[in-house]
């Protein structure tokens, strides 16, 4: 993974739940490298560039069902992408582990 992507890991919910956390994140990063797809899949990946910006505006969503999901990254992109879920959804913490010069964070979002 380069140092300037974030790298985003959801599991749970279907893919119109990832659709919509890849939204909110769209607002601060702008679009992904791909959007989620496959509607038979039960992981979905998105890697933003994490150097981009995006308009600014967060999308308000609802799931339809509890979603994991891991942010990989610099401490920064990390930081702003966990802020940016936890406004946009209703978001549990489930442990961050922190390398040399990247981070990761679990949140767990709740309908």
């Amino acid at each position: 993974m380069s140092g300037t992507q974030l790298t985003v890991t959801l599991s749970g919910g279907g893919v119109d739940d990832a659709r919509a956390v890849v939204r909110a994140l769209e607002g601060v990063f702008g679009a992904p490298d791909e959007f989620p797809a496959d509607e038979n899949a039960t992981v979905h990946t998105a890697t933003f560039d994490a150097t981009a910006a995006g308009s600014g505006q967060e999308g308000a969503a609802r799931l339809s069902a509890p979603v994991t999901v891991t942010v990989q990254g610099t401490p920064e992109a990390v930081q702003r992408a966990s802020d940016t879920l936890a406004h946009s959804f209703t978001a549990q913490d489930q442990g961050a582990a922190s390398g040399d010069q990247e981070q990761e964070r679990q949140l767990r979002l709740v309908p």
